[in-house]
């Protein structure tokens, strides 16, 4: 007969494994399946870790886990062609312990963070992949892997296998996710000396930086781009909605290009030796694209329960709080020995009370606003950089008279009913 387990995590990024760490913490027996050679070869992110989430699942982390660089300044670029409106915060309280949130590479990030759980008891087994869960009398009770004699079962399966869920879908959970609900993002990984990165990004040893860029980064498409400052190297990236890059005929790769080459850009990679190419759908629907979150005998967690803020590029977080309430979830079901689905909904009732649901339910129409409006990113993007050009030349104008032109410029191109109408609706959709 079959090795049963108490819990079966199915995928090891941070959601899972933060939910794997967690049950076996409390003494649960896990089984941790990972279809990548090893945790973090599957997965992409940005590269930005946030300490408050993962410091709740193990303590003062940072003390040992692969970290980059503590982030001590948040810049974000309204780019155009040939310039960017910049703003943003630089604090040197962030990078002081327990620090804010730092840049990682996953690949060791991951690694590091599943042997903590293999240290608990998990048991880890990668290039598995579980092709489908084992139902019986309308309960899932297990995965069928593509490992010979590979069925496997446990009292609750956790699905934390990525944006696509194909396990999700298998269960009726959710359907195929439209163009717009993911994204394409496409990251490059480039070597470059701690001394170049410290003197281009105003840094000192041990401190680091976050560059948001919207506008031209994406060609006008709604979408973001990225420039974080590791160690000895620099994540770059670029994503936009399918339903955008299908539209525009883009092709990621030549987006990615487009923006390493840019003005506002290429002066900080000179120098740089590309080192690893990446790329990866994330989920963007944001609230109203939230599954079903919970059943008999399985639970869903991270980005498979398409749990990523995509106006505050959060989603590790947000995938390792999912991990760990589902964790305790499973935890309270098995004091009751109750694996049904009304006893583990108290995943998804801790987890529409938590920031996660909260902040995707603020947001709910922002993705859905930019992306049928997309005069935003193709036209008030590079207003306001013309504007500011306007306004910092010194050329002899009063600078009443700029403001007037500025006003006249912007209201001329666009009419003021149009312009009102329009930040109202930008101001409502993320109020």
């Amino acid at each position: 007969m079959p090795e049963k387990f108490d819990v079966i995590v199915v995928g090891a990024g941070p959601a899972g494994t933060s939910c794997a760490y967690t049950c076996a913490k409390n003494g649960l027996k896990v089984l941790q399946l990972e279809r990548g050679e090893y945790p973090g070869s599957k997965n992409v992110m940005g590269g930005v870790l946030y300490r408050k989430q993962m410091e709740e699942i193990i303590p003062e982390f940072w003390k040992e886990a692969p970290l980059e660089r503590p982030v001590i300044e948040q810049r974000f670029w309204m780019m155009d062609k040939e310039s960017t409106v910049s703003f943003g915060y630089k604090g040197l309280e962030w990078g002081k312990e327990p620090y804010n949130n730092f840049t990682v590479l996953r690949a060791p990030f991951d690694q590091w963070f599943a042997a903590k759980g293999v240290e608990q008891g998990v048991l880890l087994i990668n290039e598995t992949v579980a092709n489908e869960c084992i139902v019986e009398n309308g309960k899932v009770v297990g995965v069928r892997t593509d490992r010979p004699d590979g069925d496997v079962y446990a009292d609750v399966v956790v699905l934390a296998d990525g944006v696509n869920s194909l396990l999700g879908k298998q269960l009726g959970f959710h359907k195929e996710f439209r163009p717009d609900e993911v994204a394409l993002t496409v990251m490059e990984v480039i070597n470059l000396s701690k001394e170049k990165i410290n003197d281009r990004f105003n840094l000192e040893e041990n401190q680091g930086c976050t560059i948001e860029i919207f506008g031209d980064s994406t060609k006008g498409n709604l979408g973001t781009a990225f420039i974080y400052t590791n160690k000895e190297s620099i994540n770059i990236g670029v994503g936009t909605t399918l339903s955008s890059m299908i539209k525009a005929k883009l092709k990621p790769y030549d987006l990615l290009d487009y923006l390493k080459n840019h003005a506002m850009v290429k002066p900080l990679l000179a120098g740089g030796e590309s080192a690893e190419y990446l790329a990866h759908l994330i989920p963007e629907g944001g609230y109203h694209s939230v599954p079903k979150v919970a059943g008999n005998g399985v639970v869903v967690v991270g980005d498979a329960a398409q749990l990523v803020n995509a106006i505050h590029r959060e989603g590790s977080n947000m995938a390792m709080s999912s991990g760990k309430m589902a964790a305790e979830a499973i935890i309270r079901a098995k004091e009751r020995n109750d694996f049904s689905e009304a006893s583990l909904n108290s995943y998804r009732e801790a987890l529409y009370n938590s920031f996660i649901m909260k902040d995707l339910e603020k947001y709910k129409d922002a993705a859905h606003t930019f992306e049928h409006h997309p005069q935003y990113f193709k036209e008030y993007i590079p207003m306001m950089n013309q504007a500011m050009s306007k306004f910092f030349t010194v050329d002899g104008t009063p600078k009443r008279e700029k403001q007037k032109q500025i006003m006249r410029s912007v209201t001329g191109t666009k009419g003021t009913f149009k312009v009102i109408q329009d930040v109202y609706r930008a101001w409502k959709a993320v109020k």
